[in-house]
């Protein structure tokens, strides 16, 4: 090659030359990440659990049925009850898996249900009300996960008050129907679906995100 011809190369060309190749490398680069992020939205939505992304299309959840040995153990007025039950956990495009949880259930008597409403104040809130029955045949059965970051709460715990509910994570504590009482959680018990079904209880599992006073579900079993 010419001495000539190889220094053409270096040449930069004029204003317009490198204003013009400038541009078609910008919109190569534009036009590249646009089909890019086109690509990459459905392909990353659809690896996403249908729960999170619409939970209120999910249907409500399922339904699992509550060993009714434990269920008949919730007396009214008497001490929550610990019920643990297992369902089929699908979602995406994960296979089934069993997943194994527990609630804890109470029965109301007729006066308490009556002021049930007044004490829990949290539950019909438009920020943070549930779209479905809390009260069913003066049952009651709430999520087992404390409603301040996600720990499990007992009732009666070793070190804290009798007939409370209580954190051991950190201190939050609870009256018998749910009720704030104490500690950091931003909120009362979040109360399940609860219904009963050719004489089975049956309850719908679901997650609320954790450490904000609103109700916000995060997903269904």
């Amino acid at each position: 090659m010419a001495v000539h011809e190889a220094q053409s190369y270096k040449d930069p060309g004029t204003f317009d030359e490198q204003s013009r190749r400038k541009f078609l490398a910008n919109a190569t680069l534009a036009a590249g990440g646009v089909i890019s992020l086109v690509l990459a939205v459905p392909l990353v939505t659809s690896l996403i659990p249908e729960s999170l992304l619409n939970p209120s299309k999910s249907g409500g959840g399922t339904w699992a049925d509550l060993p009714k040995a434990d269920f008949d153990k919730i007396a009214a007025d008497g001490d929550p009850v610990k019920i643990s039950f297992d369902f089929k956990y699908a979602d995406g495009y994960f296979p089934p898996e069993d997943d194994d949880q527990f609630v804890w259930g109470i029965k109301l008597t007729p006066e308490q249900e009556q002021g049930f409403r007044a004490r829990r104040p949290d539950l019909y809130a438009l920020e943070s009300k549930v779209d479905y029955p809390i009260i069913t045949q003066s049952y009651v059965i709430f999520s087992s996960i404390c409603p301040h970051l996600g720990c499990r709460f007992e009732w009666n715990l070793p070190g804290a008050p009798k007939n409370r509910f209580a954190c051991p994570c950190h201190g939050s504590q609870f009256s018998r129907e749910g009720e704030k009482l104490a500690g950091p959680t931003p909120r009362g018990l979040d109360p399940l679906p609860f219904r009963d079904r050719d004489g089975k209880a049956q309850v719908t599992w679901i997650q609320y995100k954790s450490g904000q006073a609103d109700r916000i579900i995060v997903s269904y079993s």
